[in-house]
């Protein structure tokens, strides 16, 4: 049987794939595993959801399941999945639950666990609520059913948590905020009026069912063209969720997450909190990154693709400052967990503490033309196998020398093989992916 559990919790269409009956279950199961076996304190749970319309009858089944159990309920509503990380810790909870299917459209829905301290969950305990799905349990009765309250201060709290991290003032900045119709709608532009900028707010008028749709970090047209229309010095963009950030310049170029972590990372390190100098990547970040951070000093660690691998290595080594292209940025000073909001916070700090525009900031980097071609159909296992691939892929790279890259890798849930090429001019990039991916499909197909 296929796991569960992906690579950011479960996932799918609500109401098909993630049902009510589903994620009850789970939510049992999850109050068995997580919950404290303190007999002298109750346990308690954080739950949270975006905006989503299938969001309302789930979070009544996770509710339904945890009280079940025996296990307290503090609802904080609609609130980023950062912010339900922060407040697991800070409200002392044995484990926090959100549900949101963060980029994706609204029909989906997902549901993430975080464990005591508001951190990801590591595999062996996803397997292990797994694995009590189906396992009959005894029920909570009388006085030892969960007791559910709702929270009036979840989202000041965490407010409050994010501006207190901030080194400089916003004041002077006018920032155009698109909130993706989505989870950070009201506690975005807020976050960034008190901290002083100027805001204009898109995407923050979420129904249910337009989260993400044309607006947001997935599609930029509109906060590009809003930040041209409003003459603002940036625009940040969340996702559904609010746990990734982009951002465009004044002229409305895109600034992706490689160049925030460019940003970033040189900006800590000037002021001395770049721990041991180090930044966290995975390896599909552009190489103009590597190369950029290279030339600043900062040793780049890279680790395999997704949020939480990057996040393993972040406390492995104790590094402060990790994410990916995508713009999952991990501040692990301050928050557990990837946070859309945070990040863009720290991104205008660095523009207001440098006198600097956001292009000329992003000018610490040269992206390199980046080429993914996507080979379905192939058997992926035979991929590290093939002696014709990897002379292919040892000429391509004697090609293309120090200044390019090419990475050959199998999906981890689809059949098919990504074949990224990197190299100084867009042509060379294209012709040398092209002939790779070639030899995948003769090779392995």
């Amino acid at each position: 049987m296929a796991r569960l559990f992906g690579t950011d919790g479960v996932r799918g269409l609500a109401g098909r794939d993630l049902t009510a009956s589903l994620t009850l279950e789970l939510s049992i199961a999850a109050a068995r595993v997580l919950a404290s076996a303190d007999e002298d304190r109750r346990p308690l749970a954080v739950v949270g959801r975006d905006p989503r319309a299938s969001g309302e009858f789930l979070e009544s089944a996770v509710v339904a399941g945890l009280a079940s159990t025996g296990v307290d309920v503090v609802k904080v509503g609609v609130l980023p999945t950062p912010a339900v990380a922060y407040l697991t810790g800070a409200l002392g909870a044995d484990f926090g639950v959100m549900l949101s299917a963060s980029h994706n459209p609204a029909p989906d829905n997902g549901i993430k666990f975080f464990a005591r301290g508001g951190h990801k969950l590591e595999d062996a305990l996803e397997e292990e609520i797994e694995g009590m799905l189906g396992v009959p349990s005894t029920p909570a009765v009388g006085e030892a059913v969960g007791r559910v309250t709702k929270s009036h201060d979840g989202a000041e709290l965490y407010t409050k948590h994010v501006l207190d991290s901030l080194p400089y003032s916003l004041k002077g900045l006018k920032v155009v905020m698109d909130c993706a119709h989505g989870a950070a709608s009201t506690v975005a532009p807020e976050a960034l009026r008190r901290a002083g900028a100027e805001v204009i707010a898109i995407g923050d008028r979420p129904d249910g069912h337009n989260i993400n749709q044309g607006c947001g970090s997935t599609s930029l047209g509109a906060l590009q063209e809003a930040v041209r229309l409003h003459g603002a010095d940036a625009g940040i963009a969340n996702d559904g969720d609010a746990d990734r950030c982009l951002a465009v310049d004044a002229e409305g170029n895109v600034v992706d997450g490689d160049q925030i972590l460019a940003i970033l990372a040189t900006e800590a390190k000037d002021a001395g909190r770049l721990v041991e100098d180090t930044l966290v990547v995975t390896v599909m970040s552009n190489l103009g990154l590597k190369l950029a951070m290279a030339r600043e000093g900062i040793t780049v660690v890279e680790t395999a693709v997704g949020d939480r691998y990057v996040l393993e290595e972040m406390k492995r080594g104790g590094f402060g400052l990790g994410g990916e292209q995508s713009g999952h940025v991990i501040l692990l000073d301050h928050a557990t967990t990837g946070d859309g909001l945070l990040t863009g916070l720290h991104l205008l700090a660095a523009m207001a503490h440098r006198k600097q525009g956001l292009a000329e900031l992003a000018k610490v980097m040269t992206r390199l033309p980046q080429i993914l071609i996507n080979v379905p159909d192939v058997d992926k296992a035979r991929a590290a196998e093939s002696g014709e691939l990897a002379a292919a892929v040892r000429e391509a790279e004697a090609e293309l020398g120090e200044t390019g890259r090419v990475l050959i890798r199998p999906s981890g849930t689809e059949p098919k093989v990504r074949v990224m090429v990197e190299a100084p001019e867009q042509e060379q990039a294209t012709a040398v992916a092209e002939r790779l991916a070639g030899v995948v499909r003769s090779a392995l197909g």
